[in-house]
């Protein structure tokens, strides 16, 4: 068989060849992809919506590999719960339940078990969610790398959905906070490596950010910036909009234990996992008044705008050096660091 025929990491991770798999496989392998006026599979979201009893529901799920299950900042059982809540919120609604499904080795810990679902749980009430049903099974010992945990995130729209496709020239880039923290805090780990300042994941439920910025209105798209980081969102947004993204470099906020590990590691920060940032659309006009009120969050403290849409160049993100010249900054093939979420 050719190298084509076989399923390779860089296929679940998020970039342009995870994209092309999608399309491939799942959009044409699958006859019935949308309900009635509902968000389905073809518009490859962050999730899916459905119309029950005249609310429109959003729908997400999303499986959690994350090695080590344990890192600086969080664990598996966080980032389970915060990514149901976060690709949720991104698309406009208020996330109200969770579900789970728990997959775990033979000869796993119930003490390190019991640690998840703590962690869970407190993600949970930290984002004002239930979980309310779910699914555990055991796979023989060696079948499986400890556990492994997929969500699915229900929440209720009580505006207009929010798409990637929803990006107007004129508009505004938002970044809720600093980006790479997550990704390089675990290849940190992976590496041995140790800093000064010590490097910690940003993995969080950001519904309290994301809540802000809808009570002020004018958001015209949102991701958070999962499976190929600020160059992979942005890129998506971009193309499905057929605009232009233009940003400033030196606007970016990295924190400089981020960006050193970066440079020692051979990684782009803007290409990196974040499990608790995410990047908005917004209409220029309330574009600061968006900015302080997601400032005055809990996750959204070091906001920054960073840049702007336009018409020119559709369907590119382009960047302004700080030495005066312009470079692409191109949708990764995959995520750079394999199992980061």
């Amino acid at each position: 068989m050719a190298t084509e025929d076989f399923i390779k990491l860089n296929h679940g991770a998020g970039g342009s060849a995870m994209d092309e798999l999608i399309k491939e496989l799942f959009i044409k392998g699958f006859t019935k992809r949308e309900v009635k006026d509902g968000i389905g599979l073809d518009a490859m979201d962050d999730g899916a919506s459905i119309r029950l009893c005249g609310n429109e529901i959003i729908l997400t799920m999303d499986g959690h590999t994350v090695k080590p299950i344990f890192f600086p900042g969080g664990d598996l059982g966080r980032l389970a719960v915060s990514g149901a809540v976060n690709d949720t919120a991104v698309m406009g609604a208020e996330p109200i339940a969770i579900l789970d499904s728990i997959i775990v080795e033979e000869g796993y810990l119930i003490e390190d078990l019991r640690k998840l679902v703590k962690s869970m749980d407190l993600a949970a009430v930290e984002a004002g969610v239930a979980i309310i049903s779910g699914d555990f099974k055991v796979m023989p010992k060696g079948s499986l790398d400890g556990i492994v945990i997929s969500t699915a995130g229900i929440g209720v729209l009580k505006g207009p959905r929010i798409l990637d496709s929803q990006a107007k020239v004129g508009d505004k880039v938002i970044i809720t906070g600093t980006v790479g923290d997550h990704g390089i805090a675990l290849m940190s780990v992976r590496e041995g490596l140790s800093f000064k300042t010590e490097l910690k994941s940003d993995v969080g439920p950001i519904w309290d950010t994301i809540k802000a910025a809808l009570s002020i209105g004018g958001v015209h798209a949102m991701k958070d910036l999962t499976r190929g980081g600020l160059s992979s969102a942005l890129n998506d947004i971009a193309e499905k909009s057929n605009v232009s993204i233009w940003l400033e470099d030196g606007s970016i906020p990295v924190k400089q234990s981020v960006k050193s590990a970066s440079d020692m590691l051979g990684l782009d920060p803007y290409e990196v996992t974040c499990e608790g940032k995410a990047v908005l659309i917004v209409e220029e006009k309330v574009a600061e008044n968006v900015l302080a009120a997601i400032r005055n969050t809990e996750h959204g403290k070091d906001a920054k705008i960073v840049g702007e849409v336009k018409k020119d160049h559709p369907g590119m993100v382009l960047m302004k050096t700080l030495v005066g010249g312009t470079r692409i900054l191109r949708k990764p093939i995959g995520e750079p660091i394999p199992r980061v979420c």
